[in-house]
């Protein structure tokens, strides 16, 4: 099965499945799912873009809201986590996952699925000392602070992933496990980033808890973005057992932000015909049945706080490894009825953006309430869990908002107009975003503002008249009870280390037919071989043509995403 890996995707839907397309054309190859790493940006209308941490000038409906509206449909199963850059508010409706859109699947806060026998895992954000051991208590409408911790990794997440046994075969993070350069040519990543220096030199690039999962799960796969460049390393944790990292770039011109990575499957080891070419096989998402047990085992601990907690550890009086017995396994099973197959229960309960509606001045857009999605609510109650959505909404006496949002088919139909919508976006092209020496003005932006020591109010503002109800009063009793019972081109391919797994060499074309966009066609960098070695089989000789890398101005790109404090 041929997977296409993209680095941060902002929106750029079209790109993307444009440049794929180019790609499956001219090699006569079929790529059978897309795989983004965070900043996804799921916006389906301009209330959505106010959910976002991007400064206001920066703020871009791009592409994805076609796919969402059914305008278009994405032509290859799309498969994400998210990052800091996201519609947050329509992500928090789907905390264990599910469809954003028809064929786009949203991994949620953290998760595992099955994609033909390929165990796939990942956790979404970033990670921030401060909030990491919070519970989940924000909800829109946000203030700027509850804007940004909403996407800021959570304890129970890692705690969770943890629990997971025998490993997953691809892992997914927006941020780097923490300490990953050392495993690569840390050398040629600073000549492109030398910002990274200081971080590097203190151990504060990258992310703590993502560096405990390496160590922990030891996946053969792991694939990142965040930090906008390309960069490989070979993790070896035994003389059997290595980690290969790959960070990809952000969707721009001239970047390295796709990779086609070919791993082989029992089903198409039994569909190969007698001439040994696989058939285009279709491709299905089912629930892992491991990772559905660890959910339903831990429901109990669920925290909508703004406070501190903690999970339970070895020495204490109550359970602390929730890896699953058979048996607990073969009763959420049998809550599945024996089908773990994900369901197409995707249902719009949003009005997507009207580009003919005219401009609007942003300034006078609100953010939206948060809504309950019935697609979480059906997960939640088959597997007999809460929504954390729900549970913090309950906490400070909001009302539990279902949609009255009549999803139109087809999406063109006459009730679509009876819903409010939002006119034209007048802000600049996503391509004029990061050109030039403002490549990381966003994240520059951001920084400044998650670096102002705003801390989040532990409850959301009552509506004015409104009586603050009591917690206990509020909450349902846990519906689980507690048991007593237990960016280099290096050296060493892909290939060399794990025999069943192998990357293509799939080079993009130096020139796209006609069918592509001049956008795409100066993507000349966006697709390569993957090439890993460790750091001391790497000399400055072996690439030499990048000892003159092109003169840029560097900004500061990463000098307070991991401020001291927060790594206690």
């Amino acid at each position: 099965m041929k997977i296409a890996i993209e680095g941060c995707a902002h929106g750029e839907l079209e790109k993307i499945y444009d440049l794929i397309g180019s790609i499956q054309e001219e090699q006569n190859v079929t790529v059978d799912l897309l795989i983004c790493c965070g900043d996804f940006q799921s916006t389906r209308n301009l209330q959505d873009l106010q959910c976002m941490a991007v400064p206001q000038k920066h703020l871009d409906i791009c592409s994805f809201y076609k796919y969402y509206s059914g305008e278009k449909k994405a032509p290859i199963l799309t498969l994400f986590i998210g990052g800091n850059h996201e519609a947050s508010n329509y992500l928090q409706e789907l905390p264990y996952g599910g469809w954003v859109a028809p064929n786009i699947y949203y991994l949620g806060y953290a998760g595992v699925v099955d994609c033909n026998g390929i165990r796939i895992g990942g956790i979404s954000g970033i990670f921030k000392g401060h909030d990491f051991l919070k519970g989940r208590f924000e909800f829109p409408p946000y203030d700027e602070a509850s804007k940004r911790s909403v996407y800021h990794q959570r304890q129970i997440d890692v705690f969770r992933l943890k629990q997971l046994s025998p490993t997953v075969d691809v892992m997914l993070s927006h941020d780097w496990p923490r300490g990953i350069t050392k495993y690569g040519n840390e050398t040629q990543l600073l000549r492109f980033k030398p910002a990274f220096r200081e971080d590097i030199e203190s151990n504060r690039l990258g992310s703590a808890p993502c560096e405990d999962l390496l160590r922990k799960l030891q996946p053969p796969y792991w694939f990142a973005a965040h930090l906008h460049c390309k960069f490989a390393a070979l993790v070896s944790h035994s003389e059997e057992k290595s980690t290969k990292f790959l960070a990809l770039d952000k969707c721009l011109p001239k970047r390295r932000f796709l990779q086609i990575l070919d791993i082989p499957t029992e089903q198409d080891d039994k569909q190969m015909d007698e001439s040994g070419v696989p058939p285009t096989s279709s491709v299905q998402l089912k629930y892992d049945l491991e990772w559905l047990t660890i959910l339903n085992l831990t429901n109990h601990l669920i925290s909508i706080r703004a406070s501190n907690g903690y999970m339970p550890g070895e020495g204490s009086d109550e359970r602390f490894n929730f890896t699953p017995s058979e048996e607990e396994k073969r009763k959420v099973l049998e809550r599945f009825n024996n089908d773990l197959t994900i369901p197409q229960n995707f249902v719009r309960i949003a009005g997507s953006y009207q580009p003919d509606e005219g401009t609007m001045d942003m300034r006078s857009v609100e953010q939206p309430q948060a809504f309950l999605n019935p697609q979480t609510t059906s997960f939640c109650d088959k597997l007999n869990i809460d929504d954390p959505l729900r549970l913090a909404m309950l906490m400070t006496g909001q009302k539990l908002n279902t949609s009255t949002y009549v999803d139109p088919q087809p999406a063109t139909d006459a009730k679509e107009k009876e819903v409010p919508t939002q006119g034209r976006s007048m802000l600049s092209n996503a391509d004029e975003l990061d050109v030039g020496e403002d490549e990381d003005e966003v994240e520059d932006d951001d920084r400044k503002l998650e670096n102002e020591d705003i801390q989040s109010s532990p409850l959301h503002p009552q509506t004015p008249g409104q009586a603050k109800l009591s917690l206990s009063n509020l909450l349902p009793q846990p519906k689980w009870r507690h048991h007593d019972s237990h960016d280099s081109d290096l050296s060493t391919t892909l290939n060399d280390s794990t025999p069943n797994c192998s990357l293509a060499s799939n080079p993009t074309p130096q020139k796209m037919g006609d069918h592509c966009t001049s956008t795409l066609s100066e993507s000349s960098l966006a697709v390569d071989e993957l090439n890993l070695s460790s750091p001391r089989q790497h000399t400055e000789t072996d690439a030499p043509e990048l000892d003159n890398p092109p003169v840029k101005k560097f900004k500061r790109r990463n000098q307070t995403i991991y401020a001291k404090e927060d790594s206690d």
